[in-house]
């Protein structure tokens, strides 16, 4: 039994129908699944952009007195904690004091806010005076205090320097200095300094501390600085503006990514 012409290009739609179906299937998938990426992606960018999280361990880590190290054999550079206790401003009180200033100001609540130049000046300087008092306040706790026996370290280094210099003066001047010769400057140096070392003990320990208290400035300076730059972000909304046309365009290429419907590709196939 034969078919007719007109039975034979029902047939010939019907399979160009379901194969277009297949097509149209498979491509929908494929950009439902690039659009789900792009979302995942957006997130990630959004998160980002917001996440100040790494600012914050950056300032701690300063506060903490680390610093960047490059190992020569591996060539990774990584926060490394200093040998020298001179180089360790705070206390942990202290640091914790600092840092949950940070913490207050250096978060999306922040970033997503939405101030003009003057509110911005205003909060910038009641935020510093209120820093600055806080520490100043505070210095006795917040500063690191030299131990005893970084100062008697100190102590036993400046007697072996003026032994030292001793020695210079008489190799300058041509006279072999001896072993004994060098105890003997060395009794010498410390009977000049007897009856003082308690007091010799104290000065260092003076020096110390005001060398500490010397980086006061910096450190709110610093610390202003970071807050700030969040603030500036936040000027006229310029954050939230800039996610919400992030968000407006990755939208846009969403529905550009929508398959065309059936009917007019169908209707191209059963009108040929």
């Amino acid at each position: 039994m034969s078919l007719t012409s007109d039975e034979l290009q029902k047939i010939e739609d019907t399979i160009n129908e379901a194969r277009l179906n297949v097509q149209q299937q498979q491509v929908a998938g494929i950009q439902q699944q690039v659009a789900q990426q792009q979302q995942e992606k957006d997130k990630g960018m959004v998160k980002e952009q917001l996440d100040l999280a790494e600012e914050i361990a950056m300032i701690e880590h300063l506060l903490r007195g680390h610093y960047i190290k490059r190992d020569i054999n591996t060539g990774i550079s990584r926060w490394t904690v200093p040998e020298d206790n001179d180089l360790v401003l705070f206390t942990e009180y202290g640091i914790n004091v600092i840092l949950s200033y940070v913490q207050w100001y250096l978060n999306k609540n922040t970033l997503l806010s939405n101030y003009d130049e003057d509110v911005i000046n205003q909060k910038m300087l009641d935020i510093s005076n209120t820093i600055n008092d806080r520490i100043f306040m505070e210095y006795d706790k917040i500063f690191l205090e030299p131990t005893n026996e970084e100062c008697k370290e100190e102590v036993k280094n400046r007697i072996k320097k003026k032994v030292d210099l001793k020695k210079f003066s008489m190799e300058v001047m041509d006279i072999e200095v001896t072993e004994e010769k060098e105890k003997e400057f060395r009794e010498q140096v410390m009977k000049e300094m007897e009856g003082r070392i308690e007091r010799e003990l104290q000065v260092v320990k003076e020096q110390k501390r005001k060398n500490k208290l010397k980086s006061f400035e910096s450190i709110i300076r610093t610390i202003q600085d970071s807050i700030h730059s969040t603030y500036n972000r936040a000027y006229k909304g310029m954050e939230r503006s800039s996610l919400r046309k992030h968000v407006t365009i990755s939208e846009t290429r969403g529905a550009m990514l929508n398959p065309p419907p059936q009917t007019g590709i169908l209707d191209r196939f059963r009108k040929r």
